[in-house]
């Protein structure tokens, strides 16, 4: 029986957006979002990280920085009694410094390969879950993907006018959005 999920997008959503954030020391969550997680997680959503990361492609920090901080993250959520289901990210940029993660891949968002990865791996119905970003790269994913619904939220990067219009809504953090979607 496919199970529904919350896709979330980390920088600007989850954690205060802050230029390329990748030390654990730089990690801060958006005011709301732990309780906000807490009441997908007891709303029996999945809950799923989908994050581009091109600081690794740009060669501002390493694979091992970006995972060392998703442990932290991971680690510092559990300690609120949260449990990602999944992390996924995308390294690549098709113009890349580093020469490993050059490449135009199905993986970064507005390309729904890391939405897709999830749902296949948890069993997620995508029509019955939802996604929260701060960019229409994120809605345009989510729709990629099939996904029900696709919100924006203000905590990240100024939305653009189309973003508004793409979005099923649009919401001041992720935890409006959440007590909306829960009612």
């Amino acid at each position: 029986m496919s199970r529904r999920a919350a896709f979330i997008d980390r920088d600007g959503v989850l954690n205060e957006e802050r230029a390329f954030v990748h030390r654990p020391e730089d990690f801060a969550l958006v005011r709301g979002a732990a309780r906000a997680l807490r009441l997908l997680q007891e709303a029996d959503y999945r809950l799923v990280v989908v994050t581009n990361q091109s600081g690794i492609a740009r060669g501002l920090y390493t694979e091992a920085d970006y995972l060392a901080l998703t442990a932290h993250m991971r680690s510092s959520l559990e300690t609120l009694g949260i449990r990602l289901d999944a992390v996924e990210h995308c390294p690549h940029l098709p113009d890349a410094a580093v020469d490993r993660y050059r490449m135009a891949c199905d993986c970064r968002k507005p390309k729904p390969g890391m939405l897709l990865r999830a749902i296949g791996a948890l069993d997620i119905d995508p029509r019955a879950s939802f996604l929260v970003g701060d960019r229409l790269s994120d809605v345009e994913a989510g729709r990629a993907a099939g996904i029900g619904r696709c919100f924006l939220v203000r905590t990240g990067y100024p939305l653009s006018r189309e973003a508004m219009e793409r979005a099923d809504g649009v919401y001041d953090d992720l935890l409006a959005c959440v007590r909306d979607v829960l009612g």
